[in-house]
Formats: C-alpha cells, sequence, structure tokens
C-alpha cells in the first residue's frame, strides 16, 4: 500500500479522535440552536439514524458504479460514454468545491463569533484554499518522480548496445540489418510500455489525492448533520448528502477504475470512501450535547478543514480530471465526444450547485 493511502488515513483519523474535543472547548456568546422538546430531539435522532443508512448506501452505490465496468461494458473507460459520466462526476466534484465548501468557509472565518483580529482583516479561507492547491500539485509532482525513480530505474533498461552496432560493421551486412531491427523493435516495446506504465502511476496518484480531499470534507459534513438539532436542517441535508456521495463516489470510482489497482486496494479505497460521512455523522450524534457549533474554536477548524478540502478538490476537479481528459486526442478528434463531455460538466455542476438551495 502506497504512502499516500497511509496518509489519508492518518489525516482520517486525526479528525476523529482530535476534532470533537477541540469543537467542545470553547465558547462563545453568540446564540446556538435551541432544541424545541424530547418529541423533537427523538424525531430528529432517528431522521438521523436513516441519514447513516441513507448516505452509507447512495456513497457505496456511486463508488461502486464505475468498478463494475467488467460486468457493465458502458461504464468502461474504453467506452465512449465514460467521459460524458466522468466529466458529470467531475462537475459534481467542481461545485462542490465552489459553492457548497468554500463559501462555508468563508462563513466560519469571517463570523462575528471571531476576534476581528486577525480573522476579519484577511481572507484566511482563501489563502488556506491556495495553499492546499499548491500542496496537491506539490504532492502530485513528488509523488509521480518518487513512483518514476521507483518504477523506471535508468540502471534497469535496456540501452542501444552502440559496441555491439559498431563491432557489426566488420561482418556481413545482413548480420547488420537483423541486429539494428532487433533494436529498433525492442526500443518501441519498452517505449510503449513505459507510456502505459506511466499512465498507471499517474491515475493511481489522482485516485489517492482525490479521495485525501473528499474525506476530509467528508467527516466534517457528517458531524455537521450529526450536530444538528433542527428537523428542517436535517431532512434537506439528508436529501443533499445523499446525491452529493453518490456522484462524488462515481467521479471517485472512475479515477479507481482507471487506476487499475488490485482487488484488494480498490476494495479498501471503496470502503473507505463510503464509511467517511456516515462516521462523520455518528460522531455528530455522540458529541451533540456538548457540541458548540458557534465556540470559536470549531469555526476556526471547520473554516480551516473546509478550505483545505475546497482547494484540494478545485485543483484535482481542474488539473487531474477534467484538462486531462479534455485535452486528450481521443476528445479532440471527436467532436460528438467533445459536445457530449461539455453537456455533461455543465449538467454536473449546475446540478449540485442547485442543492445548494438547501444545504
Amino acid at each position: 500500500m502506497s504512502f499516500l493511502t497511509i496518509i489519508i488515513k492518518l489525516i482520517f483519523f486525526y479528525v476523529i479522535i482530535l476534532f470533537p474535543t477541540l469543537v467542545s472547548s470553547d465558547s462563545c456568546t453568540c446564540e446556538t440552536e435551541q432544541t424545541k422538546g424530547n418529541n423533537e430531539k427523538n424525531e430528529a435522532f432517528h431522521y438521523k439514524l436513516g441519514s447513516i443508512a441513507s448516505v452509507l448506501v447512495c456513497g457505496a452505490l456511486g463508488v461502486s458504479l464505475p468498478l463494475l465496468s467488467k460486468r457493465i461494458p458502458i461504464l468502461s473507460p474504453k467506452n465512449d460514454i465514460f467521459f460524458m459520466i466522468k466529466a458529470f462526476a467531475a462537475g459534481v466534484i467542481l461545485a462542490t468545491g465552489f459553492i457548497h465548501i468554500l463559501p462555508e468557509a468563508f462563513e466560519s472565518l469571517n463570523s462575528p463569533c471571531l476576534n476581528e483580529k486577525p480573522w476579519g482583516d484577511f481572507p484566511f479561507a482563501g489563502l488556506v484554499a491556495m495553499l492546499s492547491s499548491i500542496a496537491t500539485l506539490m504532492v502530485d509532482s513528488f509523488a509521480s518522480s518518487y513512483y518514476q525513480r521507483r518504477h523506471f530505474n535508468p540502471s534497469k533498461q535496456v540501452p542501444h548496445n552502440e559496441d555491439e552496432e559498431m563491432g557489426d560493421g566488420h561482418v556481413g551486412h545482413i548480420h547488420v540489418h537483423t541486429h539494428a531491427t532487433h533494436g529498433h523493435t525492442h526500443g518501441s516495446s519498452n517505449s510503449s510500455q513505459d507510456s502505459i506504465s506511466t499512465e498507471l502511476i499517474r491515475q493511481r496518484i489522482i485516485s489517492q489525492v482525490l479521495e485525501l480531499g473528499i474525506v476530509v470534507h467528508s467527516v466534517i459534513i457528517g458531524i455537521s448533520l450529526g450536530t444538528a438539532q433542527s428537523i428542517d436542517t436535517i431532512k434537506p441535508l439528508l436529501v443533499a448528502l445523499s446525491f452529493h456521495q453518490f456522484f462524488e463516489g462515481m467521479g471517485l470510482g472512475g479515477c479507481i477504475s482507471q487506476a487499475k489497482f488490485e482487488s484488494r486496494s480498490t476494495a479498501i479505497m471503496a470502503t473507505f470512501f463510503s464509511l467517511t460521512t456516515p462516521i462523520g455523522i455518528a460522531i455528530g450524534i455522540g458529541i451533540s450535547t456538548g457540541y458548540k457549533e458557534n465556540s470559536p474554536t470549531s469555526l476556526i477548524i471547520e473554516g480551516v478543514f473546509n478550505s483545505a478540502s475546497a482547494g484540494i478538490l478545485i485543483y484535482m476537479a481542474l488539473v487531474d480530471l477534467l484538462a486531462a481528459d479534455f485535452m486528450s486526442p481521443r476528445l479532440q478528434n471527436n467532436l460528438k465526444i467533445q459536445i457530449g463531455a461539455n453537456i455533461s460538466l455543465l449538467l454536473g455542476s449546475g446540478c449540485m450547485s442547485l442543492l445548494a438551495k438547501w444545504a
């Protein structure tokens, strides 16, 4: 298992273990939402339990569909329809970063419950989002070079044997021709294999970094639903999160499918994604009695994590998902696929943006 997967797990457990402790440590004079009675508490609790099941099923279904490409040919990366499905999912992820997460980060870090200095004097949400995008680029770059050095050691490559070719000059013409042909064929084969391996490595890095951004946001938004006390807040969040997990799962599942991980690694990544939001909801339920959503510490942590997650998702959607596909020769040389992918992108981003009306 690669070091990026380990990083994802460490951050995930860091959020689970430390987030509940930190968010309840401080208080603020800003008033928080008050419950209306035990009946509403019980009804809200039932909705929260239902949301765990709904989000779990939708997330698992979304991430699993692209992984079933062997049984469902239309979902295969070799199929033209896959470009449109992936563009739709990338639009969902892009809208998640721009419309859902980043505005919430600005709202948290510009809250009147925080001190005017320094939080009111500088757009920290934008700064953290920018830095996380740059950090994602660096991780992308360093991870790619790391895998290149690991899998393409120059000492293991078969170079052109110049001495042999020079020595052939002293023998017959037929012998020279045979060696030249052999050398040329061997070089082409190596070049083709290196290209395929490089693409696989690239897809694996993309899927792992993308999961990192999704996991951070999924836990936080799950905690937000779990700590909500009003049914009017929980209902739209439940629906929005279910759709969100399904389409976001499709985007991640498409990347995992293209990366061609081993069955065990694929199952771990898919399960990890499916469980993050339900675990976040469960944590939110557990800390709901002592959780103060307007405390300075909770606002700062939530704002910083949301900003970082937004930066990661925006970078991944634009650079690794959309640019990689939209600039590929296969899409550039086919006007029909190109138009379909653009329409799918607009539909995905539009549908996810529309959900911001309710959540």
